[in-house]
């Protein structure tokens, strides 16, 4: 399986996005305040924007071009709007699941912990990172992970304060979450101009 290694902080300043929307708190010792337009010294052209929203979703998300060309395609055949269908379909991935329910601390962590086997969906073990979770389904850390530092560190009076969307609910004790809903444009808090990526393709 293909992996994107890049570095995150420098990736994120390319792409102008948080590192918190990837899971990183904090600043990089890297960043500095020289020639802060200096990034900015030539307007982009309408490809160029175009391309950039597209990178930040593959980027953000984790997913090769392939695979990303295929989730588009699967959203234009979708009612309603072409650029929502696609954000929606990248949320729905079981690897950004366990990053939102507070499983994982990035989605690259996340997509690791999905491929070594550590969750079930409905009971069943689900090692493929891409699987698309519906309205329903209960993930859950399978129970033979859970007595690892990794999980056990998830519950109990010191755990980790997370943040889940209103799709989700997460049963912080039992190491359980339930898709209550489909995501909606709303829930996904990515900045990014889904309406260019669909001009992308359109062309």
């Amino acid at each position: 399986m293909a992996k994107n290694m890049q570095p995150i902080v420098k990736r994120c300043r390319a792409l102008g996005i948080s590192p918190a929307a990837m899971g990183y708190a904090g600043k990089s010792k890297q960043e500095s305040n020289r020639n802060p337009g200096g990034q900015m010294r030539k307007k982009k052209s309408e490809y160029a924007l175009q391309l950039t929203e597209k990178q930040k979703v593959k980027f953000v998300y984790g997913i090769m071009e392939k695979q990303f060309r295929s989730y588009y395609e699967k959203a234009a055949r979708m009612p309603g709007k072409t650029g929502e269908n696609l954000l929606v379909l990248v949320e729905r991935r079981l690897d950004n699941v366990a990053y939102r329910l507070g499983f994982a601390m990035t989605r690259r962590e996340a997509r690791q912990l999905v491929g070594h086997g550590h969750f079930t969906v409905n009971g069943q073990r689900v090692d493929i990172p891409s699987y698309l979770v519906k309205a329903g389904d209960v993930i859950e850390v399978k129970e033979s992970s859970r007595s690892s530092a990794k999980f056990k560190r998830l519950t109990g009076e010191d755990a980790p304060t997370v943040l889940v969307p209103k799709w989700l609910e997460r049963d912080k004790n039992a190491l359980k979450g339930t898709v209550l809903q489909m995501p909606t444009r709303e829930d996904i808090d990515l900045p990014v101009e889904e309406h260019l990526i669909v001009e992308l393709y359109s062309k």
